[in-house]
């Protein structure tokens, strides 16, 4: 017998207790008989105003981790997604590729990880090369994830931290203030645009811009669902959150 409602696929996903964005977005690109299941990396909600203070962030979402990831396997999921990012970029891939592996070993199923997500979305449209980001990081949070980027053989053209004052006010950033940040990095020579920190509640306004600035736009939290869902052999087409889920 199969989950009533998860019928097809219970994921567990691992998020921040301070994130109130990937939840209702990773549920608003749900397909039927899809389910998701969230379990909180317990962490506080402490100011954000330096390199210190943003470095002393991720060190308490890493230390945090495994708990949250053996609390959401107690709902015996098949697959699990990881709702966080700037751990998933950070110290380069090489460091990403030894955290996910670390994450599978734990979890003991298939881990969808945001970095890897992104990189994988991009080659979705060929051969780019030239990318700008956008993050609400602090400074040493934009050169880890350029780091990545680079690693990957991608040149970030520019990068646009917003510089989010704690973790749960990533949140409360608009959709205006995304909208101006797209606008800002784009230029001629980029190829896409990549946006990382899963409480940004990017993924519509991703797809809305992606149509208009005829360019790939991809938000973090979009890539990861829809990597986590092709991984583990789901090809529903969701509309709504740009090409990426639409068409791919």
């Amino acid at each position: 017998m199969t989950d009533s409602l998860g019928y097809r696929m219970k994921f567990g996903v691992i998020a921040p207790s301070t994130n109130t964005s990937v939840q209702p977005e990773f549920d608003d690109m749900r397909p039927v008989g899809v389910t998701n299941h969230f379990s909180r990396i317990i962490i506080p909600d402490n100011p954000v105003h330096s390199d210190e203070d943003f470095n002393n962030l991720v060190m308490g979402i890493r230390a945090a981790t495994m708990d949250a990831i053996d609390a959401v396997k107690t709902c015996s999921p098949g697959a699990m997604i990881m709702g966080m990012s700037a751990e998933t970029f950070w110290d380069g891939k090489e460091r990403a590729d030894k955290l996910q592996a670390e994450i599978v070993k734990r979890a003991g199923m298939p881990v969808a990880m945001g970095s890897d997500a992104c990189m994988n979305a991009l080659k979705c449209f060929g051969d780019i090369k030239k990318i700008a980001v956008i993050t609400p990081y602090m400074p040493i949070g934009d050169q880890q994830v350029e780091r990545y980027f680079t690693d990957c053989g991608f040149e970030v053209v520019q990068v646009k931290g917003l510089k989010c004052a704690s973790p749960m006010l990533i949140a409360h950033e608009t959709e205006k203030t995304l909208r101006d940040a797209i606008i800002e990095v784009n230029d001629p020579s980029v190829e896409a645009i990549v946006q990382a920190g899963t409480n940004l509640a990017m993924a519509r306004v991703g797809g809305i811009a992606e149509f208009w600035l005829d360019k790939p736009v991809i938000a973090i939290n979009t890539a990861t669902y829809w990597h986590a869902l092709r991984m583990n052999g789901i090809e529903d087409k969701i509309q709504g959150y740009g090409s990426l889920l639409s068409h791919h």
